[in-house]
């Protein structure tokens, strides 16, 4: 495993903490700044949003900055909006140090997944993006315990030093450890086969966008989040309203999701390098399987901590092939690849929004698990209609050849 790899997993580690711990800290950071609830969620929601635009528009604005340098900056813009919510001396400031350290979140997971598989063979590139990811899934797993921990034996302050700290290790990680050549990426050919694109060029990353297959997979991204965050938006409400479980047991709870997520990365990374498209079609219809299983078993406190292992499992194994994939089609445009972080957060914010209407309709706390399944059922259709077009020009290809 080339150890630029791993600095770019203990990148990914760290925004993913940054995203995930303050869940745990909302309580002490709304007391502190004297806020509500609601104005002190929006530490999350404006996380959230901030990632979805940043993921675009930064990385537009460096496409003709060698990677590993943009790698670099956006780590170190990682480390100052951590480093303002650890010093905020109120409210505005600490929601300004959140929206600066979600900026990077997209750019730095859509370049650095290019970044990664360049280091490693090409049959090995999705679970090169695999080991990369990985810091995102330990993150989901310990970030809300790490954040409450924390913050109750040293304050919530010291919960952001300590991802500042994080992020400041994956900075030197990355400029040492992230080889030169990463800098120097071959560059795309262009779809219809006039010749290369220059990487560099804004217009050739847009360009990429031309290709039905990246909207296609951007479309079974967006869907495929949609449908696990929908019902994970709600699990705690499931776990207690419906499987019987106390508010003190949902903690753990999450941890088993959390080690699925894991699990699953690094089995879809591996998978995707056998048989990409048969992986993802497999892994999402394993998904919607699983989130209606789930929902029809959801009254069995041992068949949901089964479930939620396999929905996180199922639900991650999908990531890597899916990342590859799409800077496949696009003919390595990283703007493609950002895009890709930019269309799961819009699932996760469409799944989230139906589930929640699913319930004010009266439709109990697990109707977002029909749901949910119901949306990765529709990422599937759409899966299918990718690959089958891929292999029709494939097959086309082949014919015109001989």
């Amino acid at each position: 495993m080339p150890s630029g790899l791993l600095a770019l997993a203990l990148g990914g580690f760290g925004i993913g903490l940054t995203e995930f711990l303050i869940a745990g800290l909302l309580p002490q950071v709304a007391s502190s700044f004297a806020v509500s609830e609601a104005a002190a969620g929006r530490l999350i929601s404006g996380y959230a949003l901030s990632v979805a635009i940043g993921a675009i528009a930064l990385t537009a604005a460096t496409t003709r900055l060698p990677r590993k340098s943009v790698l670099v900056g956006l780590v170190a813009l990682f480390v100052i909006g951590n480093l303002l919510s650890a010093v905020a001396p109120g409210y505005p400031v600490m929601l300004l140090g959140r929206i600066v350290a979600a900026l990077c979140h997209g750019s730095f997971f859509g370049i650095g997944s290019l970044v990664a598989r360049d280091l490693v063979a090409p049959e090995r590139k999705s679970r090169a993006v695999a080991v990369m990811f990985a810091g995102l899934t330990v993150a989901n797993v310990l970030g809300v315990p790490f954040g409450a921990l924390v913050g109750e034996r040293w304050g919530w302050r010291a919960a952001f030093w300590a991802v500042t700290a994080i992020g400041v290790l994956a900075l030197v990680g990355i400029a040492v450890l992230v080889p030169g050549r990463a800098d120097r990426a071959q560059p795309p050919t262009a779809p219809d086969g006039s010749g290369p694109l220059p990487p560099t060029a804004l217009r050739a990353q847009f360009r990429a966008f031309r290709s039905w297959q990246v909207w296609l997979t951007l479309a079974a991204t967006a869907l495929g989040y949609g449908g696990m965050f929908g019902a994970f938006s709600y699990i705690a409400y499931t776990f207690t309203e419906v499987s019987g479980f106390s508010p003190a047991d949902v903690a753990w709870l999450l941890m088993v999701y959390g080690v699925g997520l894991v699990v699953g990365n690094l089995i879809g990374g591996r998978a995707a390098d056998h048989d990409r498209d048969r992986a993802l079609l497999l892994s999402l219809l394993a998904l919607t399987v699983t989130l209606a299983v789930f929902g029809l078993l959801a009254g069995s406190a041992t068949a949901s901590v089964i479930l939620v292992f396999l929905m996180g499992v199922s639900g991650f194994a999908s990531v890597p092939g899916l990342i590859t994939r799409v800077t496949d089609v696009a003919q390595g445009a990283a703007l493609a690849a950002s895009a890709n972080v930019s269309a799961s957060n819009v699932g996760n914010a469409l799944g989230a929004w139906l589930g929640g209407l699913a319930i004010t309709a009266g439709l109990g706390y697990t109707a977002p698990l029909y749901v949910g399944a119901g949306i990765t059922l529709t990422s599937v259709v759409i899966m299918a209609v990718a690959a089958r077009r891929a292999g029709s020009a494939s097959g086309d290809a082949l014919r015109v050849g001989h």
